[in-house]
């Protein structure tokens, strides 16, 4: 079966966006970019809320811009076709290869993993990621922890989450001191 991750860019003290909505603290090094790459060449489809939906549109077109270095260009030209599925009450239309789901995300989640694909089902986003992790659903939790405290905003983790136990799977430490942890539901009988 295949599985769902929940992967972003969250602060030392735990946020993905901080209390002004800013997330400039995010911006990868070579490194990092390199990192979410080889992350996204895993993936089968996206699962997407508006807010990450409509900050993702640029690289739709990135490839014509002739500002891009080489590893930008190769991830606009894995994002570009890869399959979107995008949760919002307020959008009417979607760009590209998205569409705008119909359901809920468990539901969604549920109908994509009878399909057939090896690949993972991602999630970004903290609020479907908190809708997934309650029905049980996230097999994965990635995270590139970056060395700054935003002293609040959005965070990486449901605030209301029942306990989850993890196994640690992988970790790796970039020079630009962002730490890379990559977790596995532990589902024990």
């Amino acid at each position: 079966m295949r599985k769902v991750t929940y992967s972003m860019n969250v602060s030392l003290d735990g946020y993905i966006v901080g209390p002004d909505g800013d997330f400039n603290w995010t911006e990868p090094d070579p490194d990092v970019f390199r990192s979410w790459i080889d992350e996204i060449r895993q993936i089968d489809v996206h699962l997407l809320g508006r807010r990450l939906y409509e900050t993702m549109l640029y690289w739709e077109t990135a490839d014509q811009d002739p500002a891009q270095d080489a590893a930008q260009l190769e991830w606009a030209a894995l994002w570009k076709p890869l399959p979107k599925v995008v949760f919002s009450t307020t959008l009417s239309a979607v760009e590209g290869h998205a569409r705008l789901a119909s359901g809920d995300v468990a539901g969604e989640i549920e109908r994509l993993r009878a399909e057939p694909g090896e690949g993972d089902i991602a999630i970004g986003g903290a609020t479907l990621a908190a809708q997934a992790a309650a029905a049980g659903l996230i097999d994965e939790y990635r995270a590139r922890v970056y060395p700054v405290l935003v002293g609040g905003g959005v965070p990486f983790f449901p605030r209301d989450e029942h306990r989850v136990d993890l196994d640690l799977v992988e970790t790796r430490a970039f020079s630009s001191s962002v730490l890379y942890l990559r977790y596995r539901v532990a589902r024990r009988a």
